[in-house]
């Protein structure tokens, strides 16, 4: 049977040690490489590329997050479990920013972490069920945070541009503007192009709602 390859990361030996022999006494799987600092187990990554990278966070020299980040720009395909005594909404955010397919609390079971890490290999995202639901109610709030829009200027428009725009707001076609303006369709085309690079608005109908906008506020 082929082993699962593991490579381990923890500034604390005896921790770091302890779960080796857990994995190694497995027989699908194999500790082939171990790192006491961040910097190490990013070189362990490159070197070896394993099945998958548990990470603590606290180390020296570079930090687990930092070091998740480092691994997935330049290995993207890598599977890191987060292994940490942090039971922290900050460090659980970053940790899935980073790239982190899993996070688990170092007090776990034997058993736990195992099945952990075999989800991990599964294609499974791991989190410790209090802070899941913690995850899915901060992405919850965020959904329904309302989104701004961006910063708009009609006052960087030219003359033409801003007539351009009066008869998109109007609900003109390009062609009924090119007839309008006595312009050619080409001409029009240029001109929105250039209307919705400078509002920063991402079609004619935000241009449009942009420009409302600022009309009103200068009443």
């Amino acid at each position: 049977m082929t082993r699962t390859r593991l490579v381990l990361a923890d500034d604390h030996d005896l921790f770091r040690e302890g779960v080796a022999g857990l994995i190694n006494a497995q027989p699908d799987l194999e500790v082939v490489g171990q790192a006491s600092d961040g910097l190490e187990v990013l070189t362990l990554a490159r070197d070896l590329h394993p099945d998958l990278i548990t990470m603590d966070i606290n180390m020296p020299m570079c930090d687990g997050l930092e070091a998740t980040r480092l691994i997935r720009a330049e290995w993207p395909e890598a599977r890191i479990l987060i292994l940490t005594v942090h039971d922290e909404d900050e460090k659980l955010f970053e940790a899935i920013k980073a790239g982190a397919s899993g996070y688990m609390l170092k007090n776990v079971s034997s058993a736990d972490f195992l099945r952990g890490v075999r989800s991990i290999l599964a294609g499974e995202a791991v989190l410790p069920p209090k802070l899941a639901a913690r995850l899915i109610s901060e992405f919850a709030r965020l959904a329904v945070r309302p989104v701004p829009e961006p910063p708009s200027d009609t006052h960087d428009l030219t003359p033409r541009e801003r007539e351009t725009l009066a008869l998109i707001a109007a609900g003109a076609s390009d062609k009924e503007i090119a007839a309008q303006l006595t312009l050619s369709l080409h001409t029009v085309k240029s001109h929105v192009r250039s209307i919705l690079t400078k509002l920063h608005a991402a079609n004619r109908r935000q241009a449009a709602r942009l420009a409302g906008r600022e009309d009103r506020q200068s009443r």
